[in-house]
């Protein structure tokens, strides 16, 4: 399995780019930040936790994922460049499309998109996305964006997003720019993925991933893809080893693993006892 560092950013502790250069160093695969355009004060929506409250303040603090992403990929050379998670339904297709391919393109075709639907209704309300349709409007997203990335003259005609035969480069040296999906374990989940998305990507509450992983399996096939989902597990906890082995069953690509919204010092330090822990090199 690979193993990927995962930072909350904030406008304070250490730079997207700083952590990329260091995690590559050691041996890392992957970098993956998150996204939060806004939040509002007034909230309906709980965190996925079940709290009312957020669990700190770093949801108001987050830095734009592609602007980061961007930084990342200018000081490094081989490090995967990722979100976990972005929300795409909270920019305008077109131009993220755009966004997303000059990363791709710059970064020599190293960008996969950690995508979710979105727990906070209420964010996504001020983006004008009904909380009932969102699933339908990231399909019709992510849909868009592909007729962009792999099209001389792309269009698209839905519910949410409508654009005529329209020219759109640079192209994602990948083609088609990987899309994993970070949500809880369920059937409709998987079928969403199977027919929209290249993988699953674990929640921090996500138990008996093997058996969720197997589920997931089965919904691709039902929905007749062909080879395997992108299986990614969001490391919450320290591990014990029946979960080293649950993940090991699941078949993950990748574990996912978290560092603190701190200091430069404090950061490097724990990355080198993780480094050291998995076993990494440059």
């Amino acid at each position: 399995m690979r193993n990927g560092i995962v930072l909350f950013t904030s406008d304070r502790g250490i730079t997207p780019a700083e952590l990329a250069k260091a995690a590559e160093d050691r041996g890392f695969d992957t970098i993956y930040v998150p996204e939060h355009t806004h939040i509002p004060v007034r909230r309906d929506a709980l965190h996925p936790t079940g709290g009312e409250e957020l669990p700190d303040d770093r949801y108001l603090r987050t830095l734009d994922p592609w602007v980061s992403l961007a930084t990342c990929a200018a000081v490094t050379e081989r490090i995967g460049l990722s979100t976990a998670v972005c929300l795409p339904v909270e920019s305008d297709p077109i131009t993220l499309a755009k966004t997303i391919a000059t990363l791709d393109h710059l970064s020599g075709g190293r960008v996969t998109i950690g995508a979710g639907f979105g727990w906070n209704t209420d964010e996504l309300t001020d983006h004008h996305v009904p909380a009932a349709k969102r699933r339908t409007v990231l399909k019709e997203y992510l849909e868009a964006m592909r007729a962009l990335w792999t099209e001389e003259e792309a269009s698209y005609d839905g519910e949410f997003v409508t654009f005529g035969p329209s020219w759109a480069f640079p192209k994602p040296p990948q083609g088609r720019v990987p899309v994993i999906i970070g949500a809880g374990a369920g059937p409709k989940t998987f079928q969403w993925i199977a027919r929209n998305a290249d993988g699953w990507m674990t929640t921090p509450t996500s138990t008996d991933v093997s058996a969720s992983a197997d589920a997931l399996r089965k919904a691709w096939a039902d929905a007749g893809r062909e080879g395997q989902p992108d299986v990614r597990v969001l490391v919450a906890k320290r591990p014990t080893p029946e979960d080293l082995a649950d993940w090991t069953a699941s078949g993950a690509s990748e574990l996912i693993w978290g560092v603190p919204d701190a200091d430069r010092d404090t950061v490097l330090g724990h990355l080198d006892k993780m480094a050291g822990r998995l076993g990494l090199t440059a």
